[in-house]
C-alpha cells in the first residue's frame, strides 16, 4: 500500500472512532455545581416540594419550545411557495419568540433551584412533543405540524398555570400567563396560513 493510500485509509478509521464514540462531555466531577434532575434549596422562599413540583412542569415547557424552536428553524429555511416571503419572515420571527421564551422560562427553572432540561437526554425525559424526522416536507404539512405543536403547548401551559396558581407561586403563573398569549397569537396567524389555498409551489401556478 503506498503513503497516500495508507494515509486515506488511517483518516477514515478516525472518523469511524469519532462516529462511534458518546457524543457527550463529562468535565471533571469536582467542577459540578449541581446534578441533571435534582433541585436544590431556592432564595424565593418556596418550600422544596412546591419548587420540585414547579421544575418538572416548566422542564416540560423548556423540552416542549426546544423541539419546537428546531422544526419552526428548520421550516424556516426549507419554506417554499408563492407566499414564501411572508411565510418565511413570520417563521423566522416566530423561531426568535420561541427562543426568548425558553430563555425566560429556563432562568425561572434555575431561580427555583432547578437545573433547566438541555440536552438530547434532558429534552427528550420531558419532551411533550414528538421530534420531527429530519425531511423536507410540503409546506402545509409543515405548517400543520407546527400549529399541532403551539396547540400541545398552549393546552400544557393553561395547566400549568393552574397549578402556579394553587402553589402560590404567582411570579411564574404571570410568566406563563405572558407567553401564553405570545403563543396564541403565533398559532392564530399559522391558522390563517392554513386556510390561505395560496401555500403552493410556484411551479404549480404557472
Amino acid at each position: 500500500m503506498t503513503g497516500p493510500e495508507r494515509e486515506e485509509s488511517h483518516d477514515f478509521s478516525r472518523v469511524e472512532d469519532v462516529k462511534s464514540s458518546p457524543h457527550l462531555r463529562r468535565p471533571d466531577s469536582s467542577r459540578l455545581r449541581q446534578e441533571w434532575n435534582t433541585v436544590a434549596d431556592n432564595a424565593l422562599r418556596l418550600e422544596q416540594d412546591v419548587a420540585e413540583r414547579l421544575v418538572t412542569a416548566l422542564n416540560t415547557d423548556v423540552s416542549g419550545l426546544y423541539i419546537l424552536f428546531n422544526q419552526v428553524r428548520k421550516h424556516y429555511w426549507l419554506v417554499e411557495g408563492a407566499e414564501s416571503r411572508p411565510l418565511g419572515e413570520f417563521l423566522e420571527g416566530a423561531a426568535d419568540r420561541l427562543s426568548e421564551m425558553t430563555d425566560d422560562i429556563a432562568i425561572r427553572i434555575t431561580a427555583l433551584g432547578g437545573v433547566p432540561a438541555c440536552g438530547p437526554m434532558g429534552i427528550r425525559q420531558h419532551a411533550p412533543l414528538f421530534i420531527e424526522e429530519a425531511h423536507h416536507y410540503a409546506v402545509r404539512t409543515s405548517l400543520a405540524r407546527d400549529l399541532d405543536g403551539y396547540a400541545t403547548l398552549a393546552v400544557l401551559w393553561r395547566d400549568h398555570i393552574e397549578l402556579a396558581d394553587r402553589l402560590g407561586d404567582q411570579a411564574t403563573s404571570e410568566l406563563l400567563r405572558t407567553h401564553l398569549q405570545t403563543l396564541e397569537a403565533d398559532a392564530h396567524v399559522l391558522d390563517r396560513y392554513l386556510a390561505d389555498e395560496t401555500l403552493v409551489r410556484h411551479d404549480a401556478l404557472e
